[in-house]
């Protein structure tokens, strides 16, 4: 009989002991590089979550609802995945444990909810929460990235047009201004300058524009990039208000399905900590975690980050750990910020637009007092 079918009771204590173990032995495993290549996206992750529940609480074997999900998705390497979940479990191996050699892909929050709910005997449930939080999970980077498309477009299609002055049209242009008995002003002979050693070094700066590129995609991987990036964006005026409303949202929704899944709370924190993509928060929560241990409450420590850690979302938790009703707390700060996030992400354009055209009109505003007066210096030599 399948393991998912016959599965032991077990006390809070063991379900974390059996957990530590699993998180040892996953520390032990060497980077699988075969799977870096590989990319399934959340919209699939969130169906396979769902599909699953549903096959199992028709009645269907974990086989037969990874068969039915294999039949619907159209990923090449989802079904090869898939179709190693389907072998493991019929060798009578786990689905979490078998998760486990796609980490890289599915992440620590997917595998800790999936393993706890074969552990507790709350698959079904727990692969519910997952899709449900996925699904928020997906809405809200949709909506950031929605926000921020419109300033990407504008600052690229600036960057273009003046490039292509610079390269294609003021070459011609501007030499003539030179071969010219006038004293030029300071704007246009900057102009000049910059415009003849771009069009004559346009080949070098293109490349050096693709090696900053991947030089910057290369050192993005290390701790020390990270740490200075995401401390950056933490202090931006505008950006830093979006970043701490956007962690504070993942930081209580996982966290908070992570303590209704069974999790105990030590754990919780510590896998909470390992989802979150900004480097400081990581951190931060990483020594939340370590005060736990001591016998500190979590808030206690959270409490001392005022910067990253909004006194709502403090008081909130604080009051949550006295009463038993954290996972509450948790589910009412995730809804209350992700809100906020909404509320402040329609604003962004109305407050990032004039930064744009005041950006682009000093930039016109250069480029036309840089031609215009030089052909009026002209005009009245002529006219003298």
């Amino acid at each position: 009989m399948n393991k998912i079918n016959n599965i032991q009771e077990k006390s809070p204590r063991q379900l974390e002991q059996t957990a530590k173990e699993k998180n040892k032995l996953k520390k032990k495993k060497g980077v699988n590089f075969a799977n870096l290549f590989i990319r399934i996206s959340l919209q699939e992750r969130v169906m396979f979550a769902r599909h699953l529940a549903v096959g199992l609480k028709s009645g269907m074997t974990l086989q037969k609802s990874l068969q039915m999900i294999i039949d619907q998705t159209k990923s090449k390497s989802f079904k090869k995945i898939l179709q190693k979940f389907i072998d493991d479990t019929t060798n009578g191996m786990f689905l979490s444990d078998s998760m486990e050699k796609y980490r890289s892909i599915f992440g620590e929050l997917f595998i800790n909810i999936v393993r706890v709910g074969e552990q507790s005997g709350t698959l079904i449930e727990n692969l519910n929460y997952l899709s449900s939080e996925l699904k928020k999970k997906k809405a809200l980077k949709s909506k950031v990235r929605g926000a921020l498309i419109y300033p990407v477009i504008i600052l690229i299609a600036t960057i273009g047009i003046v490039a292509t002055l610079m390269i294609g049209v003021f070459p011609k242009i501007l030499p003539v201004f030179s071969n010219l008995n006038i004293d030029l002003p300071i704007t246009t002979r900057i102009l000049i300058v910059v415009s003849t050693f771009m069009s004559n070094y346009t080949i070098l700066l293109i490349i050096a524009l693709f090696v900053f590129i991947a030089a910057i995609w290369w050192i993005s991987h290390y701790d020390f990039y990270k740490r200075i990036w995401h401390r950056t964006l933490l202090s931006l005026p505008v950006i830093g208000k979006i970043v701490i409303k956007v962690n504070s949202t993942t930081f209580t929704r996982v966290l908070g399905l992570l303590l209704k899944s069974g999790v105990q709370i030590i754990e919780a924190v510590e896998i909470t900590a390992s989802t979150m993509d900004n480097y400081v928060y990581r951190r931060e929560i990483q020594k939340g975690a370590e005060e736990l241990r001591k016998g500190d409450f979590f808030s206690k420590y959270i409490r001392t980050k005022k910067k990253f850690f909004p006194v709502t979302l403090v008081n909130m938790i604080e009051v949550g750990e006295n009463t038993g009703n954290l996972t509450e707390n948790l589910a009412y700060l995730a809804e209350f910020y992700e809100g906020e996030v909404d509320e402040t992400l329609k604003n962004l354009s109305s407050i990032i637009e004039p930064i744009l055209l005041l950006i682009m009109g000093l930039l016109v505003g250069f480029i036309a007092l840089s031609v215009i007066t030089p052909i009026y210096s002209i005009s009245q030599t002529l006219t003298l």
